[in-house]
């Protein structure tokens, strides 16, 4: 890559180069993130944000970067405190962005930064409306109707989820606003909450953000995403709709009412006439099929446009003139861009994948290279962190847009990767990425680490995390092997729903299988093995522990679940463990989940070394799961080591404790397998 641009060389002082031979822990969490495109009203310029962690500072610092489509020097356009999710104004003369929770602007080549809110307790979610006559946002409000009362010294609780994922619920819950916008001033006196008493929030918590809110083309509407229950039912419900508020008349209503799973992301063709949004059909089944959904406002006619097709719809994308939608899916452990033809005839529109290659693509966008259309997406893979990259939406070439980590990459080494495909005890054929040292060398014997992956419907696919990066394990002298076990999507509707009410069933058979397979490799030290996942894959570890059969020297579990009758009464979001549970563990006869699948049962087998790691606001897979099984390890005399992060919920976030968090894991391993 050409030398950055000095302002953003500026950024990078905030984390000193490197040149190391290998992807160390502190070289992975040094690296820069880049966020997704927001391209332009032109469709010439694409910005995005790079985010640079220091370590020493225990903090992460984002700015925002422009970088014209055809290509050239990414220019940082703001500096000093952080700046995230810009936007553009319409007329493409200004770009909005976020600071210290506040709607800041400036203009395109970053000049003239001006703050434009002052929101007591601040705003997100911010957009544009077409016309640039009005903002959307979202803000907290305090609202009556909600099952918990919290004075700072008392809890007074009268529903369910009264906690979600490393926070207990106030009074509080997020709603939609829209206020006027005209001559560069935001009008927040007279902005309108379009739920205005309400006890529901929108974005959906706890991760959902602004592709859940979104103007109609010509500013009349706002469509947005809510599940509009409280208390117990909301607990055990994933019935979410799509809302559609008028600005003239102030009526909303529901769009997608019946349906009893999630109805998310709602987006405008670009001639207004149609709707898009992706729906789950099945009750409590939070990792259902994404089907891709289109409502024609004129009829009211809703149709099914991912009929047959068997993996997920996501993140759609609407061509220019409204012809053609672009989305991503997964197929076989990795992430492909597709194109949908809406001009065909035909019931269901046609569909044809664009991209291929090893690599994940993360986020999509329409942009232009002169008069041609073009898209522009993040890239991602197990050997390269997030950049963007152009791509031919007719044939899938890929281009390189940026390359922001190229001087600290440049002189690391790196493992190979590849595909395994291994044959299931079913019968079935099971993709596995086997990861080597970098050097790798057939003739000698490596220590060798099997990753069990969480969700439990999360691909293993060529995801670059900086969680679990199978370059630094694969750098420390490991080789990691990392199956597509059942109930990971991108192999189909089938593969992915197996899994649910079977946890300690086929996909602990698929596990095993992995493992043996790549270990009658010779290069394979079968007296080094060790097995490290978290969540589903800390369960994995835990049920593994219980059932290996002197496979494994040493396991890690990272906020694992361990006994799934208390998992199933301190979560937070019921209904995720009563669908995958297959009912309630004092039902009778009790599921099968509860008799036979739980690791908990398995505690007498235990005789081998074992690491537990936790965050204590993990209100997810709660501390007490760690707990439970480092009590029973102790007793049984196994060599155990608990680490609790008091800060953290269920990632390890900040970076001085992800530091930690690595050197505990490593510590571990080179212990107990070197």
């Amino acid at each position: 890559m050409k030398r950055l641009a000095s302002s953003l060389l500026l950024i990078a002082l905030l984390v000193p180069t490197f040149a190391a031979a290998q992807l160390t822990p502190e070289a992975m969490i040094g690296l820069r993130r880049v966020g997704a495109p927001v391209v332009s009203p032109d469709g010439q310029t694409v910005l995005f944000t790079v985010t640079e962690v220091s370590i020493e500072a225990n903090r992460g610092t984002t700015q925002v970067v422009a970088v014209p489509v055809r290509g050239g020097e990414p220019k940082a356009l703001t500096e000093g405190a952080s700046a995230s999710s810009p936007i553009w104004r319409p007329d493409g003369r200004r770009i909005g962005f976020m600071r210290g929770g506040q709607l800041w602007e400036m203009d395109p080549d970053g000049g003239n930064a001006t703050q434009m809110t002052d929101v007591e307790g601040g705003l997100s979610n911010v957009k544009y409306s077409p016309k640039g006559t009005h903002i959307l946002f979202t803000r907290q409000v305090r609202v009556s109707g909600l099952p918990i009362t919290d004075n700072g010294d008392v809890r007074i609780i009268t529903g369910l989820m009264y906690k979600h994922w490393d926070n207990w619920e106030d009074e509080k819950v997020s709603h939609v606003f829209f206020a006027p916008y005209a001559n560069g001033r935001v009008d927040m006196a007279t902005a309108v909450d379009i739920m205005a008493g309400e006890p529901y929030d929108s974005p959906l918590k706890p991760f959902g953000g602004a592709e859940q809110i979104n103007w109609s083309p010509d500013g009349t509407t706002i469509a947005y995403t809510a599940k509009k229950q409280t208390g117990t039912a909301y607990a055990y419900s994933t019935d979410s709709d799509i809302y559609l508020y008028d600005l003239a008349t102030k009526q909303t209503r529901n769009l997608t009412e019946g349906n009893p799973g999630y109805d998310t992301n709602p987006v405008f063709s670009p001639d207004g006439r149609t709707l898009v949004w992706s729906r789950m059909v099945t009750p409590m089944y939070e990792a259902d099929r994404h089907r891709l959904m289109m409502l024609t406002f004129a009829t009211g006619a809703v149709r099914e446009l991912s009929e047959g097709f068997d993996n997920n719809m996501d993140n759609p994308v609407f061509s220019a003139d409204g012809q053609t939608v672009y989305f991503m899916s997964g197929i076989e452990a990795t992430v492909q861009v597709y194109r949908m033809n809406l001009r065909a005839r035909s019931a269901v529109p046609p569909v044809r994948q664009v991209t291929e290659g090893v690599h994940d693509v993360t986020s999509l966008a329409i942009a232009k290279v002169g008069r041609d259309e073009v898209l522009v997406g993040g890239r991602m893979s197990m050997s390269a962190p997030v950049d963007l990259h152009v791509i031919d939406p007719n044939n899938g070439r890929m281009n390189t847009l940026t390359q922001m980590n190229a001087d600290k990459l440049a002189d690391v080494s790196l493992g190979e990767v590849r595909a395994r495909w291994v044959p299931t005890t079913d019968g079935k054929r099971m993709k596995v990425w086997v990861i080597y040292p970098p050097d790798f060398d057939s003739t000698k014997s490596y220590p060798t680490l099997l990753y069990a992956q969480g969700g439990p419907q999360g691909t293993v696919s060529q995801f670059f995390s900086y969680r679990w990066n199978f370059q630094v394990m694969a750098s420390q002298g490991y080789i990691v092997v990392a199956p597509n076990r059942r109930g990971l999507p991108s192999f189909g509707e089938a593969w992915n729903r197996q899994i649910s009410g079977d946890w300690g069933g086929q996909a602990m058979q698929d596990m095993l299988a992995a493992i043996d397979d790549v270990s009658a490799e010779p290069y394979v030290d079968v007296n080094r093995r060790g097995a490290v996942g978290a969540s589903f894959g800390g369960y994995t570890v835990f049920w593994l522990a219980g059932n290996h059969e002197g496979r494994f020297k040493t396991f890690v579990s990272h906020a694992g679940v361990f006994n799934l009758t208390s998992m199933y009464g301190t979560t937070e979001e019921m209904f995720f463990v009563h669908f995958d549970m297959g009912g309630a563990y004092w039902e009778s006869p009790a599921p099968i989940s509860f008799v036979t699948h739980s690791p908990h049962r398995y505690v007498t087998n235990w005789n081998t070394p074992i690491l537990m790691i936790h965050g204590e606001r993990d209100y997810r897979v709660p501390v007490t799961q760690s707990m439970e099984a480092f009590t029973a390890a102790q007793r049984l005399g196994i060599p155990s080591r608990m680490v609790l992060f008091p800060n953290e919920n269920h990632w390890i976030l900040s970076p001085k404790n992800s530091l930690t968090w690595h050197r505990e894991f490593f510590g571990w391993l080179e212990e107990w397998l070197k």
